[in-house]
């Protein structure tokens, strides 16, 4: 006899099998609002650097480590928050963080010698590691083929450089830079009370007896982690770099308004932040790999077009001498800007998509490694770019950098997993180079 196949329909993947926790959309939504205020806070000196540097006199490279100095903290902070996450829960370590912030960011308005700057920079870029706490705290509250998109989304806090150039300058303008770390410093008090009334908390989600501080650089001798760490010193790393850097090299480069070069540089940083959950969900449907792999390629074609300077030549023709000029303006600057910035926020999206797939258990402290590499790179490229600066006289030198460090990613990329890996299409394995 036949069986009947009468009955409920099979689910059509696993997205139907089960719904989501009921805290998971609260959790993402509130924590992504406490990302974005938090990077606004880090990225500060972008803005009120520019006042600050002509107050002071700094050259390049000071202006560089004025603008780097919290993300330096925000990079070492990174390992023993992920730690922290996972062993007492993302809810209150990322409440504690803010809150630890609040006072510091407010003092910097009373700054008046370098050293002041450096040493609150330091205390405020601890809010930079909140990065490390929300990815590991939201992904937990997804199932896994879900985790690209909702780390994607909680990522788009990135695009807090972007509201720092909306509001930083507007401040700035009307009524001195000294009003925007007092804005930010309430705005951040606001922010903890807002997160910790709309997240919570799942047991379940913390990781018995932890991983040791040791035991999580011990990750570092993984050729895979080294590779990740490499890649997101670029997507990552390079972005915070060029969000510090995009307003005074528009200030300086094109000789515009520090309002106007906020807004135009705002086209970098925008789309870099807000596009990652799109760069979450192709990278979970279509794998981490491709996506990196094209990343990297669209970052190499725009930053050899960005990293050609300003330059006149002159050459002899028959009617007599004539003199021409390469270089970009600044709108097609500004567009090559934008598609870097996208590429940047898919590459983001798909790093940490490498990470969910290949380390599920342990997300919380291989992300602390990997944003704490990303971390250094935004720390260590705005000083090389003003050293590059101060010894060329060389504006697009910073590009030039940047192109170098995205040929080495090619290359290992390549290596290690293009020759055994169709990027292009289809479902054939490449065979053997």
């Amino acid at each position: 006899m036949a069986t009947s196949k009468t009955g409920p329909a099979p689910t059509a993947g696993p997205a139907a099998a089960k719904p989501l926790p009921k805290g998971a959309i609260p959790v993402l939504a509130s924590s992504t609002l406490a990302f974005t205020v938090c990077f606004a806070v880090w990225m500060m000196f972008a803005v009120i650097g520019v006042p600050i540097k002509k107050e002071l006199g700094l050259n390049a490279t000071e202006f560089g480590l004025l603008t780097a100095t919290p993300v330096l903290t925000g990079a070492l902070v990174r390992v023993p928050l992920g730690i922290w996450t996972d062993r007492y829960g993302g809810r209150i370590v990322f409440a504690l963080l803010m809150a630890a912030c609040v006072i510091p960011i407010w003092l910097i308005s009373y700054a008046t010698e370098y050293w002041h700057f450096l040493v609150l920079g330091l205390f405020v870029g601890i809010a930079g590691g909140s990065f490390s706490v929300g990815t590991p705290y939201v992904a937990r509250w997804f199932p896994k083929h879900r985790q690209g998109f909702a780390m994607g989304v909680f990522g788009a806090g990135n695009s807090g450089a972007a509201v720092n150039k909306f509001v930083a300058p507007a401040l700035l303008v009307a009524f001195g830079w000294t009003i925007v770390p007092q804005v930010y410093a309430i705005a951040l008090a606001i922010t903890v009370v807002v997160f910790w009334m709309f997240s919570a908390s799942d047991p379940a989600h913390l990781v018995k007896g932890g991983t040791t501080f040791r035991e999580q650089m011990a990750m570092l001798k993984d050729p895979r982690v080294l590779k990740y760490c490499q890649y997101y010193s670029i997507v990552f790393g390079g972005y915070v770099a060029l969000s510090l850097w995009m307003v005074q090299y528009y200030v300086n480069e094109f000789g515009l308004d520090i309002r106007i070069a906020a807004l135009l540089a705002a086209c970098f940083s925008l789309p870099g932040g807000v596009l990652r959950a799109i760069g979450g969900w192709l990278s979970d449907k279509h794998g981490a790999h491709k996506v990196t792999w094209w990343v990297m390629w669209v970052s190499w074609i725009c930053l050899f077009l960005l990293s050609y300077p300003q330059t006149d030549f002159t050459i002899q023709t028959v009617d007599g001498p004539k003199t021409f000029h390469i270089g970009l303006n600044v709108w097609v600057f500004t567009a090559l800007m934008f598609v870097v910035g996208v590429a940047w926020a898919f590459g983001k999206a798909s790093v940490f998509k490498y990470i969910s797939d290949e380390y599920p258990t342990n997300i919380g402290a291989v992300s602390g490694i990997v944003g704490l590499a990303g971390g250094l790179g935004g720390f260590i490229l705005p000083i090389m770019f003003g050293a590059l600066l101060d010894l060329t006289g060389i504006r697009s030198s910073a590009f030039m950098l940047m192109y170098g460090v995205v040929w080495v990613s090619l290359i290992w990329m390549y290596w290690t997993e293009v020759r055994r890996t169709d990027v292009i299409g289809g479902t054939t394995e490449r065979a053997a180079a």
